[in-house]
């Protein structure tokens, strides 16, 4: 979730919900795995499929949301499998916005991994000559992939700078990656969007590696959403890598309009046009049903007219199953966030096997934890309420004691008490939502 750099990311606070990921990516998944990282210039970068996923994840909810991540919004060919190669897997039935889980319904077929169809050097003879002259160490000139990462030197300071490019699912299904991110969730000095006369979308956003900045690490990226589904993602630093180098200059090598001269290249027009078809995910015929879908706005909307009286709205958002509100009671504000999944019993073991957990009468399991937060914010703490039907349907409802949890904290506790998290989460209106 909806991120929380939100979606938990290389933090080693992070470390208990990525036990509980890899748990559940080992019992639900048929090898899906985060293999397949290619080892970059200055300590090496993410691959820009993994930091797609991520930055999504970031701005839509965190770690509260998962149990695996399914295969997502957008798909470049290189999505987590090594090689270069992408691979689709039996995780998960369900397509959850933000996450997905393994399931005994609606599984998804496996289909044959789909080769990288550009070559590196392709994508990096691009980005050269679309930024401002410059030295360059670009990694893995001799693969093949849809994304390329280096280090660009100006003689001002050595930056990491990376691009990817990558389909969108359904035309233009990324267009949450166009949308500034609230700062619930992802600090930011500056976002802007546009829409180009082309009919493409645009995003520039100019932030930080690491939400609570305990690092000056400077993120600023730029993500072109091209009319027929194309993305173009572009990322640069202040730093010789993304992580875990210092920072060399005060801000990263290109301005704003530089970011978007990349992106919006008529060179990558050929380029796009190699990139592999989405693959396809179908249930297998006669033996699985397709769960229903939360679409939509109708999982924030829910979610806001269950909170209990007495609390003012600041900040709201989500979509799909995922949902979000920052409130405040007049004693401080307090972010709670949801995330709604079909078909999850396969993680139901994972997921409730220890714990605070109770089942009730109607066969319903209920975990509540306490916790610390871990974005960094002094003081804060996190509850959560996580529930699973017999059949496999999920609600999971967070709530924290400050309106963002990279931020400190703003009150002793959250807004809403155990109780109240409890009654949202059991609340019989989840279940009402129709197919798509």
């Amino acid at each position: 979730m909806p991120q929380n750099e939100g979606l938990p990311h290389d933090d080693p606070r992070n470390a208990g919900f990525e036990e509980e990921l890899g748990a559940v990516l080992r019992r639900t998944g048929d090898g899906f795995s985060a293999e397949g990282r290619r080892e970059l210039v200055a300590g090496g970068l993410a691959r820009g499929r993994r930091r797609l996923v991520r930055r999504r994840l970031a701005v839509t909810g965190g770690a509260l949301a998962l149990a695996a991540v399914g295969i997502g919004g957008a798909y470049g060919g290189s999505l987590l499998g090594p090689g270069g190669a992408a691979t689709t897997t039996s995780v998960a039935a369900p397509k959850p916005t933000h996450s997905s889980g393994g399931s005994t319904t609606g599984t998804a077929t496996p289909q044959k991994p789909v080769e990288a169809q550009i070559p590196v050097a392709d994508i990096a003879a691009v980005l050269k000559a679309n930024t401002p002259a410059g030295e360059w160490e670009i990694a893995g000139l001799d693969g093949r992939g849809q994304s390329v990462a280096g280090v660009y030197d100006d003689g001002d300071g050595r930056a990491a700078v990376s691009v990817g490019l990558y389909r969108a699912a359904g035309g233009e299904g990324g267009s949450s990656q166009v949308e500034c991110p609230s700062k619930a969730y992802v600090p930011y000095d500056d976002c802007v969007t546009e829409r180009l006369p082309n009919g493409a979308r645009l995003m520039i956003l100019r932030g930080y590696e690491y939400p609570d900045k305990r690092e000056e690490t400077k993120s600023w990226r730029a993500v072109l959403l091209t009319k027929d589904g194309f993305l173009v993602d572009a990322s640069e630093y202040n730093a010789a890598a993304e992580k875990g180098s210092p920072v060399s200059r005060e801000n990263p090598p290109f301005t704003p309009a530089q970011l978007k001269a990349l992106v919006t290249a008529d060179a990558w027009r050929p380029l796009l046009k190699q990139l592999p078809e989405l693959p396809r995910v179908n249930a297998e015929p006669g033996t699985h049903r397709t769960p229903p879908q939360q679409v939509g706005d109708v999982v924030p909307t829910t979610l806001r007219s269950l909170l209990p009286k007495g609390l003012e709205v600041v900040e709201k958002g989500g979509d799909g199953e995922f949902g979000y509100v920052v409130v405040d009671d007049g004693e401080g504000k307090s972010l709670v966030q949801i995330n709604v999944q079909w078909g999850m019993e396969g993680a139901a073991g994972d997921l409730f096997g220890s714990g605070d957990v109770t089942t009730l009468p109607d066969g319903r399991k209920v975990k509540l934890t306490r916790q610390p937060g871990e974005k960094g914010g002094a003081g804060v703490v996190w509850w959560t309420v996580d529930t699973m039907t017999p059949e496999g349907f999920r609600v999971v409802v967070s709530a924290f004691n400050t309106g963002a949890q990279h931020e400190d904290a703003t009150r002793a506790e959250p807004a809403l008490t155990m109780a109240q998290l409890k009654a949202i989460a059991l609340n019989g209106r989840w279940q009402d939502r129709p197919a798509r």
